[in-house]
């Protein structure tokens, strides 16, 4: 459910967060929060009750919640901004259909406190900052389907 600002409510009501619904948005985003972070998973109202990620081969608990970074990184250069928002929503699109769409992304601010087995950050602190519409991954997947040679999803 979308309220008439753009706002989206979790599945269960609890969260009510702005939708970002383009890449270009993702990117202003970006830019006005610097260090931001996606997640996939149910929400953030299923997320900050447990404020830990469980390492899904070991089963062993983990000291924050997994996340991957939205912030450019320098080696990245003067490229598009729309180019990098999308390669690192595409490299985990895999997610919602691994999870039988159980899944969303959505972005958050946190404090990093350690490293997941993948080398993702595992974030305490957490504060949502908006939903990603779904239509911004099937937009995300378009532009990495236009670069020359096109990449597959990282599997993790």
């Amino acid at each position: 459910m979308t309220d008439t600002a753009g706002r989206r409510a979790a599945p269960d009501g609890m969260t009510v967060l702005p939708t970002v619904r383009s890449l270009e948005e993702l990117g202003e985003l970006v830019e006005r929060h610097g260090s931001l972070y996606v997640r996939w998973s149910r929400g953030p109202s299923h997320d900050l009750g447990k404020t830990r990620s469980v390492d899904e081969l070991t089963g062993i608990p983990m000291p924050g919640l997994s996340a991957n970074p939205l912030q450019v990184e320098r080696w990245w250069g003067d490229r598009s901004l729309r180019l990098w928002v999308a390669r690192r929503l595409y490299d985990y699109h895999h997610l919602r259909r691994e999870r039988d769409g159980d899944v969303r992304p959505w972005t958050l601010r946190g404090r990093e406190v350690a490293r997941g087995p993948d080398n993702e950050p595992l974030l305490c602190d957490i504060e949502p900052v908006s939903w990603i519409d779904l239509a911004v991954i099937d937009e995300a997947k378009e532009e990495v389907a236009r670069q020359r040679r096109p990449w597959g999803p990282m599997r993790r």
